[in-house]
């Protein structure tokens, strides 16, 4: 069964929570604050975090940072905050996906499922990756398209590697230009939209209207399989 730890200090939502994960296997432990939230973690190993932002005795940002530190297990935030500063704070945090309160039940298991399909089992194989006629091997760091070599130039080929290696998840601007760019580029926005720009241009069909290289206004971007 599926290790399933869910923190929050609302007792009728970490109730709900529990029924309808355990009724479809889930094996769930609960915490209803952050200190005991991360020793449940250290103690019990879950494969998926559920997450409450508002936590009686720290920020759920703390949580996430403190495991951050050992483990890249996948956090589903749950927040009452709609806020997109939020959402990006969070994101950026290390947490997974976000979910604002009030919510379905049915899209936060369907979210919860995602994350763990795609939590990649360590030492995974890096990946070959198809986009209708192109071809990315992240191994071999070779791209082709309908055969033929596309060169990418280095920033390019950092900045997809860094979508592609999460598929479907929010990459915010400022993670993005940290980890292709590093520090002092923490306002270099316009360096990210020619980037991919230009990726779209090297690898979508259609690049004003891409498939798979996907802008979330005011956010970040994400890679769509």
């Amino acid at each position: 069964m599926t290790r399933v730890l869910v923190v929050d200090d609302e007792p009728a939502i970490a109730r709900a929570l529990t029924i309808n994960l355990r009724a479809r296997g889930y094996d769930v432990r609960t915490a209803p604050d952050g200190a005991r939230a991360l020793a449940e973690a250290a103690s019990h190993k879950p494969e998926v975090v559920v997450l409450d932002l508002g936590l009686p005795d720290m920020d759920g940002r703390e949580v996430i940072a403190g495991l951050r530190g050992w483990t890249g297990v996948p956090v589903l935030v749950l927040s009452g905050r709609s806020d997109s500063l939020d959402k990006v704070e969070a994101l950026d945090a290390g947490a997974d996906d976000y979910v604002t309160k009030p919510f379905e039940m049915d899209e936060l298991l369907a979210r919860l499922r995602e994350l763990v399909r795609r939590a990649a089992p360590s030492g995974a194989e890096l990946p070959v990756v198809e986009l209708e006629s192109v071809t990315v091997d992240l191994a071999a760091r070779r791209v082709t398209r309908d055969g033929d070599d596309v060169h990418l130039t280095p920033t390019e080929w950092h900045l997809l590697e860094e979508l592609l290696r999460h598929p479907g998840r929010l990459q915010t601007q400022a993670r993005l230009l940290a980890e292709v760019w590093g520090p002092g580029y923490e306002t270099a926005q316009g360096n990210l939209r020619l980037y991919v720009g230009q990726l779209r241009k090297k690898l979508e069909r259609e690049p004003a209207r891409p498939r798979h290289l996907l802008t979330e206004p005011g956010m970040g971007y994400r890679f769509e399989p």
